[in-house]
């Protein structure tokens, strides 16, 4: 992908969703999961879920740490840059004067300041951050989202794993897991006066009528088979599954970002990423279980003071207010939120007032979903160069993650050529970091 590119702004026919996709693909999901074996090879130990939901907020380009949430006052200006650091609500822990809002809702946050891999490259450090694999010349890893959908399923009647405003590049998709696990794409901007998720509707050329007769053509199809076969059975209780999620009410209105109030939307910020986050909020509240909202542009090579003046102020006006949001609707303790990014950005200022790739150290910031509130975890050096303590990689954020959710990430699954490949490998369910 080119640098600095939105991947939400790629559109790649085989990650959207059309109506026919989505009926198929929802039908097949419902089959696999029914029809013995599936899918999983090893049923491994199921944690208990404490969180429902996860809101995954992805930066694509490489957000840079000295610059947000790990300042570092002290050090010479070629490091510590621009930006002043400013108290939070956690004692003693600054972010940047560009983090304000979200400094004021620190005491809620979980802050792992300590994120390493060997990464350098935008491509090789967005499958690692969003798979927890390290990429493989012989098999493409799934997204988080599509392992979501795959281990969890439908709920309320809507998509398990949705793209707001779609998914882009292939680091979001299902990798060797079947299509049927993809992300379902909103398709536009939810910012737009005119937005709307299409897809979702009764067809305007399918009038009732007529979609009750090929229901029942289906089900007599179904019928004819002797025996009423497992794999039968199944397949029709999800294609009834699949009607539902085009014809639900309750999942149009999950999508109807008009309905949230103008002060709603106003505290969330009116711009892209502000709605992007609002319709996520509405979304898991309805029941959908993973969100994942790209948002690129963050490869300053140059320039990064005026680039990050300009692009940080609405992601932290959106992020702070999403957190407090689920909060003051008693739901961020079973949604997990997590702003994350491929890498930092190098210690040091570049001839070009800008900042490198750097996969040594970076930050994520997390909260919810039973995570401790008010915690920083892990600590880099007086550059920022390198974690001294408490040192974390992207396979042990993915493990804490799916276990959260419920999720064995030691579970095996299968791939084509029934190859078993574990949902994490090599990652460990950070502990420290739980409530």
């Amino acid at each position: 992908m080119p640098r600095g590119v939105d991947p939400s702004s790629l559109h790649r026919s085989d990650l959207q969703s059309t109506r026919r996709r989505f009926l198929a693909g929802s039908a097949a999901l419902g089959a696999a999961a029914l029809t013995p074996g599936g899918h999983a090879l090893t049923l491994g130990r199921k944690p208990e879920a404490r969180a429902q939901a996860v809101i995954q907020i992805y930066l694509g380009g490489g957000l840079s740490h000295v610059d947000t949430f790990d300042p570092k006052p002290d050090a010479p200006i070629d490091v510590r840059g621009a930006f002043r650091a400013i108290p939070t609500k956690i004692p003693g822990e600054p972010f940047s004067e560009l983090c304000r809002h979200t400094a004021g809702i620190a005491d809620k946050l979980t802050v792992v300041r300590s994120v390493t891999h060997t990464e350098a490259a935008h491509e090789r450090g967005s499958h690692n951050m969003l798979t927890g694999y390290r990429p493989s010349p012989a098999i493409v890893y799934p997204s988080f989202g599509a392992v979501v959908s795959h281990e969890l399923g439908v709920r309320n009647d809507l998509p398990p794993y949705v793209c707001i405003p779609r998914a882009g590049g292939g680091d979001l998709g299902t990798g060797y897991l079947s299509s049927a696990y993809g992300p379902f794409s909103v398709g536009g901007e939810p910012s737009a006066k005119d937005f709307e998720v299409k897809d979702l509707g009764p067809s305007a050329a399918l009038d009732e009528a007529r979609a009750a007769r090929r229901r029942r053509m289906l089900s007599d199809l179904d019928a004819g088979f002797a025996g009423r076969a497992d794999g039968i059975q199944a397949t029709e209780a999800f294609y009834e599954q699949a009607w539902k999620l085009i014809e639900s009410e309750t999942a149009r209105n999950a999508f109807r970002i008009e309905k949230e109030p103008d002060a709603v939307r106003d505290r969330y910020g009116r711009a892209a990423i502000g709605q992007r986050l609002l319709l996520a909020r509405r979304l898991v509240e309805a029941g959908v279980r993973f969100v994942a909202i790209p948002l690129g542009g963050w490869d300053h090579h140059n320039g990064i003071a005026g680039a990050l003046r300009s692009q940080m102020p609405p992601v932290d006006q959106a992020f702070a207010a999403l957190v407090a949001d689920l909060d003051d609707r008693g739901l961020l303790d079973t949604t997990m939120v997590i702003l994350s990014t491929e890498f930092g950005r190098t210690p040091r200022i570049n001839r070009d007032e800008g900042r490198d790739h750097w996969p040594r150290a970076f930050s994520v910031v997390a909260a919810g979903g039973g995570l401790k509130r008010g915690l920083i975890h892990g600590r880099t050096d007086p550059t920022g160069s390198e974690p001294e303590d408490g040192a974390v990689g992207p396979a042990d954020l993915a493990a804490t993650m799916f276990s959260q959710l419920g999720i064995d990430p030691t579970r095996r699954l299968m791939s084509p050529g029934d190859r078993p490949i574990d949902i994490v490998r090599d990652g460990r369910v950070l502990r420290e970091l739980l409530a």
